[in-house]
């Protein structure tokens, strides 16, 4: 299903310093599955695939189904963890052309995106648009209260309303939340919106297997079913396999913590389609605010390829030798096109002439990973068969294991986020929230405003 191969880093570390973390990578697992390590309240994800029913799969099929019928666009709010990963597969799954195509060729709405930011050109360019276009909106937030989607959705909710009607809006309007408590559960509670739970157990950043992006997902005409299956076989893989060279996770986690303790300390998550762009961002994610913290964790950085190895290139090549490199790898592409003879020549693109671009595009993969491992960037592939739902989602739950596995091995709790509320402190000071003042008096002397 998915392979993990570690070929090309072996020139960089020596085999049986892998081999050596074998007990440690063990103890990891003990700590996950026992739920015995720091941040064990969180480890809900863990099994979400085999505990997804048939019903809560159907309820949100037919949700996504109600609001595609009657929607040419569909508004996700969130930002992060309620975002990403949803955006992350249908951006991979989707025609990287979809927003130039009508609904009757995409065969499913137009999936836009609001709260991510809060730029006043963004949403305010988004709400002209959506003027004249039928629209619906999915909100996806655990308390309802997070800022640039509280936002967000408070300007769509009064745009929508006063388009379409309070009553009509109830059915346009879909949120997914806390299962009890918090802002935005009330409001849909009080507003009659359908909602759908957000686990207690289980953080943003692991949760795009949970109606956080399984409603989005299927509102974008994609199967949540086969979603769920493919990360269903990668749980099943992950547990069942208890040796390094068996677990692609497991592998995977301890590769990259041994090339860390080498000096290696940011990866480079490289892909050759940009319909992976977004596979990265949530990646960046996933790892970033998992492991660094306590003045540790490997930094992580995306490109995509070969568009970047015209900008990239020249650092990854032979800039500061502190990088490694993870490349997500495609067995077979969603479409086949030949590259024509042309009797002029004048390109001298000749010699490619009757082969398949996915063909040209994996030599250019293999050549550049060959250049990069005699520059001295260590190596990393991941193997998957497709890009499609089930391939995706195995490589969802691999990557949120190997996470899990690879924060602890890191030291560090893999589940928590206390440096993410600095930035909200200050902002909230610097707009006189109310609460704020002693530490607005104090940020404001300080920045002299």
């Amino acid at each position: 299903m998915l392979k993990t191969d570690i070929s090309n880093i072996l020139n960089f570390i020596r085999t049986d310093e892998l081999y050596s973390l074998q007990e440690k990578v063990t103890t990891c697992n003990d700590m996950i599955y026992n739920k015995s390590g720091k941040g064990s309240d969180y480890l809900g994800w863990l099994e979400v695939p085999s505990k997804t029913n048939t019903a809560e799969l159907t309820a949100i099929s037919e949700c996504a189904r109600d609001l595609a019928e009657k929607s040419d666009i569909i508004v996700v709010v969130g930002i992060g963890g309620s975002y990403l990963g949803a955006r992350a597969l249908i951006d991979a799954l989707s025609n990287n052309f979809s927003q130039l195509l009508s609904k009757t060729e995409r065969k499913a709405p137009l999936i836009l995106y609001a709260g991510q930011n809060i730029s006043e050109d963004y949403h305010a360019e988004l709400l002209k648009l959506l003027n004249d276009r039928d629209y619906s909106v999915i909100v996806i937030s655990k308390s309802g209260t997070t800022t640039e989607p509280a936002i967000a959705f408070r300007l769509l909710k009064a745009h929508i309303e006063k388009k379409y009607g309070r009553e009509s809006t109830k059915s346009r309007i879909a949120a997914v939340t806390d299962k009890a408590k918090g802002a935005l559960k009330k409001l849909a509670d009080s507003e009659g919106y359908r909602t759908f739970v957000i686990p207690d157990d289980v953080g943003g950043r692991f949760s795009v297997l949970t109606p956080v992006g399984l409603l989005p997902i299927a509102a974008a005409g994609f199967s949540v079913e086969k979603l769920i299956n493919g990360a269903e076989e990668m749980e099943v893989i992950c547990k069942a396999k208890k040796t390094i060279d068996d677990n692609p996770a497991d592998l995977y986690a301890a590769a990259r913590n041994l090339l860390y303790s080498n000096g290696k300390a940011i990866e480079i998550l490289a892909s050759y389609s940009p319909n992976f762009n977004y596979i990265t961002e949530w990646w960046k994610q996933l790892y970033g605010e998992s492991e660094g913290k306590e003045r540790k964790g490997i930094y992580p950085a995306g490109v995509s390829f070969t568009a970047d190895l015209h900008s990239m290139g020249q650092l990854i090549q032979q800039g500061t030798r502190s990088i490694f490199e993870t490349v997500i790898s495609v067995e077979s592409t969603k479409n086949e096109l030949k590259f024509p003879k042309d009797e002029q020549n004048l390109d001298e693109m000749n010699f490619i002439a009757g082969k398949s671009l996915s063909e040209v595009n994996h030599m250019a993969e293999l050549g550049t990973i060959l250049a990069h491992v005699n520059g001295g960037v260590p190596n990393i592939s991941i193997t998957i068969p497709g890009i499609d739902e089930h391939s995706l989602g195995g490589l969802i739950y691999f990557f949120e294991k190997a996470c899990a596995v690879s924060g602890y091995m890191l030291g560090v709790n893999p589940f928590d986020q206390p440096g993410v509320e600095a930035y909200k402190k200050n902002m909230f000071a610097l707009l006189n929230k109310p609460g704020f003042e002693k530490e607005s008096e104090v940020i404001r002397k300080k920045m002299k405003l």
